[in-house]
């Protein structure tokens, strides 16, 4: 459908290449075994009670596009296979909608007003404690394979044991592609169409590496393995075999285009990006690749499942799998997905967990956050942290206990003119497929000022000061199609919310260190000074 030249954003993330297809299942098929009994730690790990511990972490994918989260359309008999083997947290919400922030708080078990992590360019630095480097000093082994879009530098060899990326492997465009949409006017929809090997592209690649680490590990020491995956980020672009699963005809509606009480950047993405050219059945194109995407991700998970099983691990290791986002993959009439964006579609992540001797076939209908990750982790690994955070530990969920039915989920987005180090800047060079989502945000700054959100099981309501707020019924309206915002009969509900969302704010910014700093005043030790001749004398010595 279109040209590889023009990428960019980082040489798009870093994972999409090659070609064979083949059936949606085979290893999978040999993953759905039952979890054997015993407890964590309780098999061949020779560190005592402490598991092991994976995090399968896909990129922007939504909730509702899995199987397991009721999607008639898309299959993920993977993560179907997790959550019968283990708990799937049904309502799951990020802390941010874009990859850097979110991972951030992920790891750090904080929000961005907390931290400032709001941006793709800042990053956990070397003073500030995270997941991984609580891990290590702890006696864990520590990798990660895959993106980054979370450290420093310098906080690599600090948290890590051994870590890796690969860089971009140019997909073979398929014939006919014609010039890219950024070049021609045409809807930037990201969707391409190019030959593509489930078994080379970066992903698959990566996931080999961690599967090499199963096969040959010493179990004298318990391991924490990240596996940060790209699939399904755009490009739209899924890999033989997964790019036809879907027929778009065949897709549930999607949210309308031009809703009424939306925010600014809607309309403002869609002229921007020619969006608003696009037909219906480009945007179900979209959403059919996206689909594609999810499926090929959801077979990643399967050869992960099929090598703990070979490998023994599976009795001794925790694996959690989700997402740092979600993406609009056509809803709205928009594609991706934007840094104050709040809808749910953006929000709402999968987060299914299995562990060793805990409950199987549980289902937490109550809401949880993303970064609770971080708490159940530190948890498993029976580990002291030294700071503040507001994430839970989902420990008591894993064995098969109810969530709080009273808890809210919050949500940050944006940034403003007066932060302009969180900006992604204008690329000079010819146009590429980032270059309309850079140039908006930077000539119109007002559709990417910050947003908060409270997410309730009931209601979301979206704060956007000097913009449209809103409000909505997400069990009478869960594509978000109808903003209460200025409904009288949601009048209570929408000052209740905002009431929550002000405390929150209140209670949980600012938080000290943990580490205190003595109130008495140092003892001033004043400094030797010298006169000019004694310093000449000085200097006539050094001379000789």
């Amino acid at each position: 459908m279109t040209h590889p030249t023009g990428f960019n954003r980082r040489d798009v993330l870093g994972t999409l290449a090659g070609a064979a297809a083949g059936s949606l299942v085979g290893p999978m098929a040999e993953a759905a075994q039952p979890m054997p009994g015993g407890s964590v730690g309780g098999g061949s790990t020779a560190t005592g009670s402490r598991p092991n511990l994976i995090l399968y972490f896909i990129d922007e994918c939504r909730a509702d596009a899995l199987g397991t989260y009721g999607n008639p359309v898309c299959k993920t008999p993977n993560f179907d296979i997790l959550a019968r083997q283990g708990t799937m947290f049904a309502d799951c919400h990020v802390q941010f909608p874009v990859c850097g922030a979110s991972r951030c708080s992920l790891l750090t078990g904080l929000p961005p007003s907390e931290t400032g992590h709001r941006s793709l360019y800042y990053f956990i630095r070397r003073d500030e404690p995270n997941l991984f480097r609580y891990l290590k000093e702890a006696g864990y082994d520590t990798y990660w394979f895959g993106k980054n879009d979370a450290f420093a530098p310098e906080s690599f060899p600090l948290s890590l044991t051994e870590w890796h990326d690969l860089p971009w492997r140019m997909p073979r465009m398929k014939p006919g592609a014609g010039k890219p949409p950024w070049l021609t006017g045409e809807p930037l929809t990201m969707r391409f169409e190019a030959t593509l090997d489930r078994r080379e592209t970066t992903d698959y690649l990566l996931l080999q590496r961690a599967i090499a680490i199963l096969e040959r590990r010493e179990k004298d020491r318990p391991f924490c393995m990240f596996l940060p995956l790209v699939q399904p980020h755009p490009p739209y672009l899924a890999p033989d075999g997964f790019d036809t699963l879907y027929r778009p005809q065949d897709l549930p509606p999607l949210a309308p285009p031009d809703l009424p009480g939306k925010p600014d950047y809607h309309a403002a993405i869609r002229k921007a990006y020619h969006l608003d050219k696009a037909t219906d059945l480009e945007f179900r194109k979209v959403r059919a690749t996206y689909y594609g995407q999810v499926s090929y991700a959801d077979w990643l998970l399967g050869q992960l499942l099929e090598a703990l099983d070979r490998t023994g691990h599976t009795k001794d290791t925790v694996l959690i799998a989700g997402s740092d986002h979600g993406d609009y993959a056509g809803d709205y009439g928009l594609i991706e997905k934007w840094p104050s964006g709040l809808e749910t579609c953006l929000t709402h992540v999968p987060l299914v967990a299995r562990m060793p001797g805990g409950a199987s076939g549980h289902v937490v209908n109550e809401m949880v956050e993303l970064y609770d990750i971080m708490a159940t982790f530190l948890d498993l690994g029976e580990v002291t942290p030294r700071h503040t955070f507001f994430a839970r530990s989902l420990v008591p969920q894993l064995k098969g206990a109810k969530g709080d039915p009273g808890r809210a989920a919050f949500t940050e987005s944006g940034y403003d003119t007066f932060e302009p180090q969180a900006f992604e800047p204008s690329e000079p060079g010819a146009p590429n497929m980032y270059s309309a989502k850079h140039d908006l945000q930077n000539q119109h700054p007002e559709t990417v000022t910050r947003a908060a959100s409270i997410a309730t099981s009931e209601y979301k309501y979206i704060a956007r000061p000097g913009g449209q707020s809103e409000l909505y019924d997400r069990r009478k309206d869960p594509l978000e199609t109808r903003n209460l915002i200025d409904s009288r009969s949601h009048a209570k509900v929408r000052e209740g919310l905002q009431l929550r969302l002000m405390n929150r704010y209140i209670s949980t910014t600012g938080v000290p260190p943990m580490d205190r700093d003595g109130r008495e005043m140092p003892e001033f030790e004043p400094m030797s000074t010298f006169s000019p001749e004694q310093k000449q004398r000085t200097r006539t010595v050094l001379d000789q």
